[in-house]
């Protein structure tokens, strides 16, 4: 589900779950452990994933079939799995390794710094095309990582993007070839791990307190998003998507 590796200090967490480490209940869950157990150590952090995926985001086959109690279940913990990311105290660096889609580019959002692979991989939060609403906590943090003229056409509009385009658009912060990704993600790790760590943790905090506060303060959409993805609309329309872009649901 996740391999864990050292490299000099810094841990590398590889998701490799299924054929597209699509987000679920236990898939969350371990990332907030395996997250847990390296802040205990203090250690630099590199999440990344297997083949040309880095993540397809949420498990929707799941989220059909496991009905409203597994919704409850895993709209609580892709809240709180997203949240430990985002708040990991230590160095958080994306090895994009391939496609990062929907839930897969939001955790690819609470890295410090994202390293993508070169060539066809596409970036993205289509969630609205899909036609499920935003929970507060993922949303706040694409906004945290997307400039500011491009929230509409990466949320509203859908907008997938190459690992080139991201890197000139500002979403990245470097590309690099698929052989040198996890490599590289672990130089930076390294760097930024050498930091003395409580200096290193109070300035994260502070670049990451406005997105933080407003999550505090959105409790009213959170049960608004909430209650769209137990409507039986939002279940009709996951069908719909995943017969026609993968011929069956």
């Amino acid at each position: 589900m996740i391999e864990r590796e050292e490299r000099d200090g810094v841990v590398v967490l590889k998701l490799n779950h299924g054929k597209a480490s699509a987000l679920d209940v236990e898939l969350l869950e371990r990332l907030s452990t395996e997250l847990d157990e390296a802040e205990a150590e203090g250690a630099a952090v590199v999440i990344t994933g297997t083949g040309r995926i880095f993540s397809a985001g949420v498990d929707l086959f799941r989220v059909l079939d496991g009905g409203t109690s597994y919704l409850h279940h895993f709209l609580e913990a892709l809240d709180s799995g997203v949240r430990r990311l985002f708040t990991y105290s230590r160095p958080l660096v994306a090895a994009i390794n391939g496609h990062a889609i929907a839930g897969g580019w939001v955790v690819a959002c609470t890295a410090d710094y994202k390293i993508v692979v070169d060539g066809p991989a596409k970036l993205g939060v289509p969630e609205l095309k899909v036609g499920v609403a935003f929970p507060v906590v993922p949303l706040e943090v694409v906004r945290e990582a997307t400039p500011n003229h491009l929230l509409h056409s990466m949320v509203l509009a859908g907008r997938l993007f190459s690992g080139d385009e991201a890197l000139l658009l500002g979403l990245a912060d470097e590309v690099v070839p698929s052989a040198r990704v996890v490599d590289r993600a672990c130089e930076v790790a390294a760097e930024m791990g050498a930091i003395e760590s409580t200096v290193f943790s109070l300035a994260k905090r502070q670049l990451r307190a406005p997105a933080l506060d407003r999550i505090r303060r959105f409790a009213d959409i959170e049960t608004a998003a909430r209650h769209l993805w137990t409507s039986e609309g939002t279940r009709t329309r996951i069908r719909e998507y995943l017969e026609s872009t993968v011929g069956k649901s």
